[in-house]
């Protein structure tokens, strides 16, 4: 017996990233996988279907060749579209749908206008004021090459310890003790591929799904899947030039019983701002009072433009072992070491890195070498010093050309280290509109919105572009913010 579609309870969503044919033929293959649609089965026409979605015709033919060519359907003249009576059997070749087995996984992917902006950067020729890491020229490729030209390699090349190598682990111990007065043992620090692996760990082993956590709005953590990948119930703290309101924490403990608190309180990304010292100790005595961890990411607290700020991280002043603490090499050395820490408690050390180990059998020997050296070199203070130099020229660069240039159409305030320049729009533009008109001009930065709530802002890194384009890049953005604004009023 012959089972006719007659109409379709689904539709198809026209804002969506994926083209309409293939949400179209996606819908259509699961039915046919789930067995809802058997052998057989007579499919709606190709006029029926686009009058029924409101779309075009030719959209469903291409639908229906995708499920033609995997092997679904078959096309009778006379009989229509019908499910393939032997769409089990082994007379037709098939190939899998690997657009379903893309949109199953439950590790969701970067939202699409990042991956945008990195095709973007890393394909053409672009003043980039997007990417969030050191331009080549503060890396130090000197020391790094004198490293390895003059210290002979002898490590064993097996399996490392699962919480990385003993010997970075130590110069790590000392590290943060000299440069964060960070107490801490060797046994009490894990080696991850960067903060983003630490942060994936801590997610995936240390709470469940459904389990709420808060984090900072704006922040880099906005644009993270890793929470929507691991079903967290996600609260946002609200930032000001000051930081966060401790007392929020607080708050959301109280209405949604947060199990967790993300924060990174030095020079934060975007924003640049620096949690009071006041605000610092309060959040520690928030989570001494009701018994929940804090994660404090920590990329920056280095690269303090004056001796004068109190740049203690939340680490520093922890005495009830309340914080985990995620640091790494990227903001004062290079991003491509893939070397970061996570600083805690002992169990949660030891659970973290069975957690390692079962991803990827621990961590590469040969960054962990160099690493190790890098920080016991006697030139790190130096190359401390000159890389926070170059910083500041860079920041001075960019700021002096915003007053010059764009002065009429952004307002930003000053940080005193970091990265990261975070400027409010004055005129109503659409800052994604002003991103692909910017790409076209080329240059590039982060628009607000990707990382917090707050619309009409744009981020601006000043940490990875060249200081010589500096300028170049404010007057290619001004160029994009005068034809939007132009139009608008034409």
């Amino acid at each position: 017996m012959k089972i006719t579609v007659k109409t379709m309870e689904w539709k198809p969503d026209k804002q969506s990233d994926i083209p309409l044919y293939q949400q179209i033929a996606n819908y259509i293959q699961k039915r046919i996988a789930y067995g809802e649609y058997p052998p057989g089965t007579i499919l709606p026409s190709e006029r029926a279907l686009a009058k029924e979605f409101g779309i075009n015709r030719g959209t469903v033919v291409t639908a229906y060749d995708v499920l033609y060519s995997n092997g679904m359907i078959e096309r009778i003249k006379g009989s229509g579209t019908k499910v393939l009576s032997d769409v089990w059997g082994l007379t037709r070749s098939r190939i899998p749908n690997w657009d379903l087995y893309v949109e199953r996984g439950s590790f969701l992917p970067n939202l699409p206008l990042f991956q945008h902006i990195r095709e973007e950067v890393l394909g053409k020729d672009l003043i980039n004021f997007a990417s969030g890491e050191l331009a080549q020229d503060l890396m130090p490729y000197d020391i790094f090459k004198d490293i390895m030209t003059k210290n002979e390699f002898k490590l064993s090349l097996s399996y490392e310890h699962p919480q990385g190598n003993l010997g970075l682990r130590s110069e790590i111990v000392k590290h943060l003790k000299k440069y964060r007065n960070i107490e801490c043992s060797s046994q009490s620090v894990l080696i991850t591929s960067g903060a983003q692996q630490a942060l994936h760990l801590v997610t995936q082993c240390l709470l469940n799904r459904g389990d709420a956590i808060a984090y900072e709005d704006p922040s880099y953590a906005h644009s993270l899947p890793i929470f929507r990948s691991a079903g967290l119930k996600t609260f946002k703290l609200p930032v000001g030039k000051n930081g966060i309101n401790p007392e929020d924490i607080l708050y959301l403990y109280q209405k949604h019983k947060i199990k967790m608190v993300f924060l990174n309180p030095i020079f934060q990304n975007p924003t640049g701002s620096l949690l009071s010292l006041e605000n610092r100790k309060r959040v520690l005595e928030i989570s001494k009072e009701i018994g929940i961890p804090i994660v404090e990411d920590d990329p920056y607290s280095l690269i303090s433009f004056s001796d004068d700020i109190h740049t203690s991280t939340l680490k520093s002043m922890d005495e009830g072992g309340n914080v985990l603490y995620i640091s790494s090499f990227s903001k004062i050395a290079a991003s491509g070491l893939r070397i970061g820490w996570i600083v805690g408690p002992d169990k949660v050390i030891q659970r973290l890195a069975d957690a390692k180990q079962q991803i990827d059998f621990g961590h590469s020997i040969f960054p962990q070498w160099l690493a190790a050296e890098f920080l016991h070199s006697n030139s790190f203070d130096t190359i401390l010093y000159e890389l926070k130099l170059k910083l500041i020229e860079k920041r001075d660069a960019l700021i002096s050309s915003l007053r010059e240039e764009m002065s009429d159409y952004l307002s930003f305030h000053v940080p005193e280290g970091g990265i990261h320049l975070w400027c409010q729009l004055k005129n109503e533009i659409n800052e994604y509109q002003l991103l692909e008109e910017s790409l076209r001009n080329g240059v590039a930065f982060v628009p607000g919105s990707l990382l917090g709530t707050k619309k009409g802002y744009i981020r601006l890194t000043y940490g990875r572009v060249e200081t010589n384009l500096i300028g170049d890049g404010i007057l290619r953005l001004k160029k994009s913010i005068l034809k939007l604004t132009n139009s608008a009023i034409i």
